[in-house]
């Protein structure tokens, strides 16, 4: 792999990192994770392999798709420093990030785990804040932000608010579609559902999942029963699934915590506030917006001016 080093553990007891970057991003246009949106060009899947070294995570799992996967891999064994562990998966047929995540079992094994898409920017407090959680907890995690620390845009986005119960447990995941930011600073989704006005305060999830194995059943569970030919490590023995059905992450997560037994914890999902920006590039036009915004978190001091560096 030239640079990469597959396999490694990234350091004794630190969590493993799963970044998905198997989409095709079609409203954008492009490769999202390869978008140049650094103080110094660095692509996305840069800015998250710098953030989740210094919040404290090992390796690097980067899970590839047919099509974009050949020039991520290359970019990243151009770029990224022989300091980052990283392994790469492939998910070869698109049947959606429950599919992709379950396709890194053999990689990640027993230790515990983050999940985030490659093409949003989550930043070291809330990526700090998960890695926290997994080195010293038994349940799973969804970290969480405040809708308008994730919009960096009038254009319209989807967006999972996150139900929790009074000790902070997942309850739901609703989506809401067509989320915009209004002239007057308020959020609306125009998606038919109540309430139609979203406060910016409300709780929503970017994927930021954290995850102990046990996991890994619900996994192979929830895709074997769409997919039966399907095998238990996510591929495809067949050569071409009979469906193709996506099977989505935050669908399984969110059945699998409404489904929880409160009195053992199997299955639950704490929700974590994060702090901070959840930045991502949904449209083309979003790129400058996002280029000017991480620029002006470096001259800040809340960001790091390049990737790579001290307690990368």
């Amino acid at each position: 792999m030239g640079g990469l080093t597959a396999g490694s553990d990234g350091g004794p007891g630190r969590p493993v990192l799963v970044m998905l970057a198997a989409g095709m991003a079609k409203r954008y246009g492009g490769c999202k994770p390869l978008a140049p949106v650094g103080l110094h060009g660095e692509a996305v899947i840069d800015l998250n392999a710098g953030d989740a070294g210094r919040a404290g995570f090992g390796e690097i799992v980067l899970v590839l798709g047919p099509l974009s996967g050949p020039a991520i891999s290359y970019h990243v064994r151009r770029c990224w420093p022989e300091s980052v562990a990283i392994s790469l998966a492939r998910q070869v047929f698109p049947l959606g990030t429950a599919h992709a995540v379950l396709g890194t079992r053999q990689l990640v094994g027993d230790r515990p785990f983050a999940v985030i898409n490659a093409d949003d920017i989550y930043g070291v407090p809330a990526l700090g804040l998960l890695a926290e959680h997994l080195a010293s907890a038994s349940d799973h995690a969804l970290v969480s932000y405040q809708l308008r620390d994730t919009v960096v845009s009038c254009d319209p986005v989807t967006r999972g608010t996150c139900e929790a119960d009074d000790d902070g447990w997942l309850r739901a995941l609703v989506e809401r579609r067509k989320v915009t930011l209004g002239d007057d600073g308020r959020f609306s989704a125009d998606d038919g559902l109540e309430p139609r006005e979203l406060p910016g305060d409300t709780r929503v999830s970017m994927n930021l999942w954290g995850f102990t194995a046990s996991i890994w059943p619900v996994l192979e569970s929830a895709v074997l029963k769409a997919h039966p030919d399907v095998a238990p490590d996510g591929t495809v023995p067949a050569g071409t699934p009979t469906s193709d059905a996506e099977v989505l992450l935050p669908e399984v997560v969110g059945e699998m915590a409404a489904a929880a037994s409160p009195g053992t914890g199997v299955g639950r999902v704490r929700v974590l506030k994060g702090t901070g920006r959840c930045i991502g590039v949904t449209h083309a036009d979003d790129l400058p917006v996002v280029r000017t915004e991480l620029a002006e978190m470096v001259g800040q001091g809340l960001r790091a001016d390049a990737p790579w560096g001290p307690g990368s």
